[in-house]
């Protein structure tokens, strides 16, 4: 009885290890780098489209940046109340907000989220991983007239 042995074919998955890089970010030409503050505007100017979003920043943040644009020629941070962690191909983003009184948060949140994913993922094709958001005010209407009329003081 003769032992017929049959040969191994090689797999067909281990013949060529796929490139590591699949990123629109990398190619054979050469790779892009997004850096954060460009993930961190994107992020910033993305969640202020969203109506119901009044701020973005907490107290402190928000108060500098009142303090700055009062400064000829100066203008707010387009990326205040917003953190971002970057690395090669992905992206996650923290947010802190203040919204309108009377929008629903659970929503707001959603409309957020959806948009910032959108934005930065289209313009740096990084994948955005999570957006976390914390909402850290209500704004209610007539509370900025209020602060006004304590800043002028009592005597004109």
């Amino acid at each position: 009885m003769t032992n017929t042995a049959t040969t191994a074919k090689p797999n067909s998955n281990s013949a060529a290890p796929a490139p590591a890089e699949n990123s629109a970010l990398a190619s054979t030409q050469g790779v892009t780098t997004i850096a954060d503050t460009v993930v961190q505007k994107v992020a910033g100017l993305a969640t202020r489209e969203i109506t119901g979003v009044h701020a973005l920043g907490g107290g402190a943040v928000r108060a500098f940046n009142a303090l700055r644009e009062r400064i000829p020629g100066a203008t707010a941070s387009a990326g205040q109340g917003v953190s971002v962690e970057v690395g090669e191909r992905q992206a996650a983003v923290d947010l802190q907000i203040v919204v309108e009184y009377g929008v629903a948060i659970a929503d707001l949140a959603k409309s957020v989220r959806r948009n910032v994913i959108g934005a930065v993922e289209q313009m740096t094709g990084l994948e955005v991983v999570e957006v976390n958001i914390n909402v850290s005010d209500v704004h209610i209407p007539g509370d900025d007239d209020a602060d006004e009329h304590t800043e002028s003081g009592r005597v004109q």
